[in-house]
């Protein structure tokens, strides 16, 4: 039998400690506060949005077993967090929400996409290469207190990508 699938939704205000608890639990040493992910919700509703943030909540217990979040500004956008708990590993979590920001950068009418990942997350960067990133460089000690490079990736074509990895994934 197969776990149900999580279901994805937009981030309110309310989720903003629950998906606290999962970033100190994935993210201990460079975590996001709070006022973070307050501030990035304030630009994520109404007629001049440029952000979108997503939660996945596990449909057998009500959990928030991950989240991601996009920032737009003219047309570009950046990947400014992605998450699934470390439960859902494996499941396809990742690939939807970074499907969902794709179809939001595309909406926002982004012609790239930019991200930052850890040098030392291969999980990750090999997600992001299925969707079509692709390496242009690094960020020395983006990642603090732990001093750690971040790689620089780019999508040159996000609408392109979602369709791509439906397809792939259908």
């Amino acid at each position: 039998m197969t776990a149900p699938t999580a279901v994805l939704r937009e981030m309110r205000w309310w989720d903003i400690e629950p998906v606290l608890e999962l970033e100190h639990e994935l993210f201990p040493e460079d975590a996001w506060s709070a006022g973070m992910f307050w501030s990035e919700l304030a630009h994520a509703r109404g007629p001049r949005a440029t952000r979108r943030y997503v939660v996945a909540d596990d449909p057998a217990t009500g959990r928030i077993v991950g989240y991601a979040g996009l920032a737009a500004a003219g047309d570009l956008a950046d990947v400014q967090t992605i998450a699934a708990a470390r439960d859902q590993w494996g499941t396809g979590l990742g690939a939807r929400l970074l499907t969902d920001l794709l179809r939001a950068a595309t909406a926002f009418e982004c012609a790239e996409v930019l991200l930052e990942v850890r040098v030392d997350n291969t999980r990750a960067q090999k997600l992001y290469e299925r969707f079509g990133f692709e390496p242009i460089g690094f960020r020395r000690g983006y990642y603090q207190p732990g001093n750690v490079d971040a790689l620089v990736m780019r999508l040159t074509d996000p609408a392109q990508a979602t369709t791509e990895s439906t397809e792939s994934n259908g």
